[in-house]
């Protein structure tokens, strides 16, 4: 399970994986990254808003359709 944080350091939102608190920059080329977005994709993983609701498949999609 993944979770958005909004706006942590700055303008940029950040994602945290949760299992184990790791965040994932929105590089292209992070691998954590590149494995986040193709989960979301498939709708396989599942995403929760910055105050910690679950996402819907739509409103994941529509978020990583921001991302670089």
């Amino acid at each position: 399970m993944y979770q958005l944080i909004a706006n942590p350091i700055g303008p940029i939102n950040v994602v945290l994986r949760i299992q184990d608190r790791t965040s994932i920059p929105f590089a292209p080329d992070n691998t954590d990254y590149a494995r986040f977005k193709r989960e979301i994709e498939a709708g396989t993983a599942q995403l929760q808003d910055a105050d910690g609701q679950p996402m819907s498949v739509a409103d994941a999609n529509a978020f990583v359709a921001t991302l670089p």
